[in-house]
């Protein structure tokens, strides 16, 4: 009788399932334009203002002047606008790393496609920063040895573009190979292990950069480029950056 019951069960359950008829659903979809013709919600509209209004007036008040208009297409191996933003890394963020664990940066490498804007002559802004630099890359320092730093100095001669560097010189033949590369103005030792700020992005190997995963230690600052820039237009009243001989070709 158990296993008669059983089967009745069964029987029951799937006789149910076969007359249970399959559902269809039928998905549509259609576009809505978005364009200045629709009306803002008012209330909305009003709730929203002073705060726009803050935001506003915070990101264009003025920091401090610039003598000039300056972009990253200025220049071949290094440009106005690079140096100035690698500088302001170095300068900004040194005091950072040596507060937390007693060492210096060697040197600074970002990436050239980071430079978003030009900034352009006359009163610089929070919103020039942004306008630079509106990701939200962090300040990281990678303990890199040698060896790594010799693969970096190889990837920036074939590279051959104006990636953003500071403390770092390199000097390449006419046919586009380092001949001579230093670091404070002291040839580069690559026995020796060297401290490099860079951002989040390019630590993970970003625009091809992976000599920086040989990083034997990576130091997070928890310092974004942006605000490393904002700090140092602060105290800034002018900048007149130029692009110098840190990363030059011989021509014979």
């Amino acid at each position: 009788m158990k296993f008669k019951f059983i089967f009745l069960v069964l029987g029951l359950l799937l006789g149910i399932s076969c007359k249970t008829p399959s559902s269809v659903y039928k998905i549509e979809g259609k576009n809505l334009i978005i364009t200045d013709s629709l009306q803002n919600n008012a209330s909305i509209e009003s709730f929203i203002k002073p705060y726009r209004e803050h935001i506003n007036n915070d990101l264009d008040s003025i920091l401090g002047y610039s003598v000039d208009t300056y972009s990253k297409a200025d220049g071949h191996l290094n440009t106005a606008i690079g140096n100035l933003m690698a500088d302001v890394v170095y300068q900004q963020a040194d005091p950072v790393l040596f507060a937390r664990t007693g060492a210096h940066i060697d040197f600074v490498l970002l990436n050239h496609g980071g430079i978003r804007s030009i900034i352009s002559k006359g009163p610089i802004t929070k919103r020039t920063a942004f306008e630079v630099m509106p990701f939200e890359n962090s300040i990281v320092v990678s303990k890199l040895p040698g060896a790594h730093v010799q693969e970096l100095l190889e990837y920036l001669s074939k590279a051959k573009r104006a990636h953003p560097i500071s403390k770092l010189k390199i000097l390449l033949n006419k046919d586009g190979k380092v001949v001579e590369s230093s670091i404070n103005g002291t040839p580069i030792d690559f026995n020796k292990t060297y401290y490099i700020a860079t951002n989040d992005y390019l630590i993970n190997g970003g625009d091809g950069m992976d000599f920086f995963k040989g990083s034997e230690e990576v130091i997070v600052l928890d310092y974004k480029i942006r605000n490393a820039l904002i700090d140092y237009f602060m105290k800034t009243d002018t900048i007149n950056p130029v692009a110098d001989d840190r990363f030059i070709q011989l021509k014979d």
